[in-house]
């Protein structure tokens, strides 16, 4: 299946003329492959499924046992409305994770959603513009749309509250329509700051794919607040540190170092995985 996923890509580069645009006989994408339930089957059936199922059922039958109950006494009223909001919560919870999933038979109902261009023959495309890497990874996706999807972006000016609007009412759209969210980027791949490199990436999840991350129950406010109060500057220096060590293993590979060169920059970015990090943040 990884061979013939990987003809089809190879195929679609041909027919965009990638190859020969790029000068090149390789290319480095990053990409995400969907949906989940063709790589993780077991997790979601040990992880998701299994709290989603387990929690419906204990909660609806809490529900139903609170609204049958007779002449019950008032401090009840809260037990149920409380319970009936844990449940509504859950609900969103497996409908937010299923939306995720669907029937997949060999490469037929996968898609691919390349984002980044990182590499090909004598260099790496940190030089461009996230723009030109929207944009040459959607002449792939014409090329064979039935497998690769171009991803969806919206430049936005921040010294203008009309494109900012515009930018936020596209989010709250495509959340709202069951969508992860977008992750926010400077224009360059590498901005300079003040401080040096600005975090080059920050993801801005919808609300109910945040049911996945945090739980069910993550957007009742005690919850929230917990949540609120978790420090982010660690995840940030890690993820820094690995973006560095990412463009310079890839520097090393397109200059034909030795491998165990373009390794070190390799375990560099494991041993910062590594790191007693809240992974979900």
């Amino acid at each position: 299946l990884e061979r013939r996923l990987l003809d089809r890509v190879r195929s679609a580069l041909d027919v965009a003329d990638l190859w020969s645009k790029l000068e090149t006989s390789w290319a480095c994408l990053d990409c995400e492959l969907m949906p989940w339930s063709a790589k993780a089957q077991e997790l979601i059936r040990s992880q998701y499924a299994a709290v989603g199922a387990a929690g419906q059922l204990a909660l609806r039958q809490a529900v139903a046992l609170l609204d049958a109950s007779i002449n019950q006494p008032p401090e009840l009223d809260g037990l149920r409305d409380h319970t009936r909001t844990r449940l509504d919560a859950l609900d969103r919870y497996v409908q937010a994770y299923r939306g995720y999933c669907w029937p997949t038979e060999g490469l037929a109902g996968l898609k691919l959603a390349p984002f980044h261009l990182l590499a090909s023959e004598g260099a790496v495309h940190t030089n461009q513009s996230h723009i030109w890497h929207m944009q040459t990874l959607a002449e792939l996706a014409q090329a064979d749309p039935e497998l690769i999807v171009a991803t969806e972006y919206r430049e936005v000016a921040l010294d203008d509250q009309a494109s900012e609007d515009a930018a936020i009412a596209w989010w709250e759209a495509m959340t709202g329509r069951g969508g992860e969210g977008m992750v926010v980027k400077p224009l360059d791949f590498v901005a300079r700051g003040k401080r040096g490199i600005v975090q080059p990436a920050v993801k801005c999840r919808g609300p109910e794919y945040l049911r996945i991350i945090y739980g069910p129950e993550y957007a009742l406010p005690a919850n929230l607040e917990r949540l609120r109060s978790r420090g982010l500057g660690a995840k940030r220096s890690l993820a820094l540190r690995e973006f560095a060590l990412g463009i310079e293993g890839l520097s090393r590979f397109v200059d034909r170092e030795p491998l165990r060169r373009v390794h070190e920059c390799v375990f560099g970015v494991l041993a910062l995985e590594s790191e007693p990090v809240d992974p979900r943040l």
